[in-house]
């Protein structure tokens, strides 16, 4: 399996000039190449895919020198996610979805340049990255990196910082937790951010929610400002921080609630929810954003992935209106928070009653019975 390091890098202010310097000759040529792409398919019919494009960079270094101060395999890797764009552009009108036209960076609108092949142009020698026409870069090692480094990334956030992505081959599970045999099924809701089937509530920390006052007023100040001077450079920068402040809580969040659950149960079930079709209701789609269920359940698939356990998804239909003990359908509105069963006579918060009903969906899908802790 692939695991990923992420590492906070300090370049020296050269070395920020000459990473800034690169992104925007990646920008160029993935500019170039989806121009060169477009133009040929309008004027002469044909399609040009990933090694016909790269015959065209000798071409380009020789028109403009800047582009030797970049390794070529970043170059190369610029035009394979000029590639990935248009094959995903063209899955999705296969498959009838609106689909997007692969579009032009902007200037500071490229972000990260990748290293494909680890040792030719990027190299870990100790707390340094070095990397070809860079120099050695200081990166916090926080953690040990496990498995076989095999690619290099190096990301620059909206306020500036530079982090240093390490994709790692991960032969054995690094996690020697011995896997439970209990389960548990999961109801993510706006109330309570997630209910257990055995009746835990985790509460819902509505991080933006929070920032919004501060966000809203460092929006009022960046538009106030002229395009283009140094001041509105400084307020872009503000409202990149809060931003970012925003992601980094939700993520931890989502990381230590992960943790949490892999830890304690062997088989854990989620509703395959679609979201973007919830997001189209406008009183609560602000609040559906902000809780980002999708990001909880992967992070908690790759953590059981690692450790041995088991993620499932189900269909989430009438989980909240089906009786957990007899099965009957019970209608309700979202403003009902308690389920009476008025042919069993079950009475059950909404949400948990929900959860016992994923739990038995996904127990149903794999055919097994781990033991459930009693209500």
């Amino acid at each position: 399996m692939r695991k990923t390091y992420k590492y906070r890098a300090y370049p020296t202010r050269k070395q920020q000039r000459l990473l800034a310097q690169s992104l925007e000759e990646c920008r160029w040529v993935y500019n170039q190449t989806l121009a060169l792409r477009r133009d040929t398919w309008q004027q002469e019919g044909r399609s040009l895919h990933l090694y016909d494009t790269q015959r065209y960079l000798p071409c380009w270094k020789g028109e403009r020198p800047a582009l030797k101060a970049v390794h070529s395999q970043v170059l190369q890797n610029v035009q394979v996610r000029v590639d990935l764009a248009f094959s995903a552009f063209f899955r999705r009108v296969r498959a009838g979805e609106k689909a997007g036209y692969p579009r032009f960076k902007s200037e500071g609108r490229y972000d990260s340049l990748t290293y494909p092949q680890y040792g030719n142009g990027a190299r870990l020698d100790g707390s340094r990255l070095t990397l070809s026409k860079i120099g050695a870069l200081e990166v916090v090692l926080h953690r040990p990196v496990e498995g076989t480094i095999k690619t290099v990334t190096l990301r620059r956030t909206s306020t500036g910082k530079w982090y240093a992505c390490l994709s790692c081959e991960v032969t054995a599970p690094s996690s020697a937790v011995p896997a439970p045999d209990t389960a548990v099924g999961v109801d993510m809701g706006l109330e309570s951010f997630a209910t257990l089937s055995e009746g835990e509530q985790v509460g819902n920390p509505r991080f933006f929610r929070r920032e919004e006052r501060a966000l809203a007023k460092g929006q009022r100040r960046l538009a106030a400002e002229e395009k283009g001077t140094v001041e509105r450079g400084r307020r872009r920068r503000v409202v990149g921080r809060i931003h970012e402040r925003i992601a980094n809580r939700r993520a931890d969040f989502a990381h230590q609630t992960a943790r949490r659950l892999v830890n304690r149960f062997g088989v854990i079930v989620f509703e395959e929810l679609n979201i973007e079709g919830m997001l189209q209701n406008h009183s609560l789609a602000k609040s559906i954003a902000d809780a980002a269920w999708r990001q909880l359940v992967e992070y908690t698939a790759y953590k059981a992935e690692e450790a041995g356990r088991r993620v499932v998804l189900v269909d989430p239909r009438n989980t909240s209106q089906r009786c957990s003990r007899c099965g009957s359908l019970v209608a309700k509105d979202l403003s009902v928070r308690v389920h009476e069963c008025p042919h069993c006579g079950l009475v059950l918060g909404r949400d948990q009653n929900a959860a016992i009903n994923i739990l038995r969906l996904g127990l149903q899908s794999l055919g097994e019975c781990p033991r459930s802790p009693p209500l």
